[in-house]
């Protein structure tokens, strides 16, 4: 695979972005599923699970950064054991990924939402989080910020997550390959709920989360080019590219982290007695 090496600042100067909005029809190819995926009017995307089988898709398009938005309406009722992927990842035995799971729960039960970060195919990097709504109810939007500085998740404009650039501490980022975007909905009751303690209750099957409003303000990769590069458009469309978070947002991240956050490899000194990895020093 082809690697890029653009300084932040060439990225500022140079940037010319991609705005898509999605006709799903144009963005995404179903992927598995045996037409248990299925692509609606254009405008919404629908994956189901049974006992046979998942489903997913992946994006047409290869990003090196952006700024991805996709609304999800996860699946409701009784969910234990499912879990709703949608991610940006690399190919490779080194590869990269940038990781929103929806764990699937009992009625009444809060999702999990699962946060993970692989870089050069080494991740370990879990934070999960319960939300302040159901996810079930309606479509939220679930975003990724990736720039050279640091990947924000964020959930209807709530930064819950920031994971910085260090590799000034030996850290790898993502930075150099580019990503599809990716979404599964796949059976996983060995471990999903309860860590495996609650299975799937397949007389509720199909399962169906739905997808809708994809927006991919990013650099696109095609033919081993960057879209970002080589560019002399200017304006505020890529702003992104050098985001960071405002007060406003730190002290939004600082309320989902104090108030929703249910797991944070960070604070895991069973998992690490010989020390925190390095990254956690800039949490």
């Amino acid at each position: 695979m082809s690697t890029f090496n653009y300084t932040l600042s060439s990225f500022v100067l140079l940037a010319t972005t991609l705005l898509v909005s999605a006709d799903f029809n144009n963005e995404f190819d179903i992927t598995w599923g045996d037409g248990r995926g299925k692509i609606v009017n254009g405008d919404l995307l629908t994956l189901s699970l049974d006992k046979t089988s998942g489903s997913g898709f992946e994006s047409r398009n290869e990003y090196l950064f952006g700024q991805i938005d996709m609304q999800l309406k996860l699946v409701p009722g009784n969910s234990a054991g499912t879990v709703t992927a949608y991610y940006l990842s690399s190919k490779g035995s080194n590869w990269d990924e940038i990781d929103f799971e929806f764990l699937g729960n009992l009625s009444g039960d809060p999702y999990i939402l699962h946060t993970n970060v692989f870089s050069q195919g080494k991740g370990n990097r879990e934070q999960q989080f319960y939300l302040w709504f159901d996810p079930t109810a309606d479509f939220h939007t679930y975003s990724i910020l990736w720039n050279p500085k640091h990947i924000i998740f964020s959930v209807d404009g709530t930064p819950i997550r920031e994971f910085k650039n260090a590799e000034s501490m030996g850290v790898p980022f993502p930075k150099n390959q580019p990503m599809r975007i990716h979404s599964s909905l796949w059976n996983a009751d060995d471990w999903a709920t309860r860590g495996g303690l609650v299975k799937t209750d397949w007389s509720n099957a199909p399962f169906t989360a739905s997808y809708r409003n994809f927006k991919a303000n990013a650099c696109v990769v095609a033919s081993g080019k960057s879209s970002c590069a080589g560019s002399t458009s200017s304006g505020g469309n890529q702003a992104w590219l050098s985001e960071e978070l405002d007060n406003t947002k730190q002290e939004r991240l600082r309320w989902a982290q104090k108030n929703y956050m249910i797991y944070n490899y960070c604070s895991d000194s069973k998992r690490f007695p010989q020390g925190f990895p390095p990254e956690c020093k800039l949490a």
